[in-house]
């Protein structure tokens, strides 16, 4: 080992790492020795218990998401399949609504013609979801981060 260089006021200052260390660790006991081995025990115990609960933190979130996924999509699709069955049902009533109206206008059954235009009239003032409580409302909600919606 070189030696190490002296201050004129003889103190002794080492020419590099290695030499630091010795001089350093001639001065720790073998208590602090063992206490820092068991300090980076307990630090590495934290870290790989942080990292194990947040990929299970991971691992929830992508389930979670998941579920809202399919959950989201089970009820888009049975809405859609109402929409579907609800606009076929009221596109063959609607048919049959102007079929007649047209029917009664070539006969020139005008007690007809009026039975039929109130049909008419009363096709368009529904809709599918008007007896279920008012679209604003839902649209409004949706707006709401609290809102919670209950199918």
């Amino acid at each position: 080992m070189p030696d190490p260089k002296k201050e004129p006021n003889d103190v002794v200052v080492p020419t590099n790492a290695a030499e630091v260390m010795d001089i350093f660790v001639g001065k720790i006991t073998s208590a602090e020795a063992f206490g820092s081995l068991k300090e980076i025990v307990t630090v590495v115990q934290g870290l790989v218990e942080l990292h194990e609960k947040q990929s299970t933190k991971r691992e929830q979130l992508v389930t979670y998401r998941e579920t809202q996924i399919a959950r989201l999509q089970l009820v888009e699709n049975t809405l859609h399949r109402y929409f579907d069955l609800t606009f076929a049902e009221r596109r063959e009533t609607n048919k049959r609504l102007f079929d007649s109206l047209e029917a009664a206008v070539k006969s020139g059954d005008v007690a007809a013609m009026q039975t039929v235009v109130a049909g008419i009239v009363q096709v368009a003032q529904t809709s599918p979801l008007a007896d279920l409580g008012n679209l604003t409302g839902v649209i409004e909600a949706m707006d709401d981060p609290e809102a919670v919606f209950e199918l």
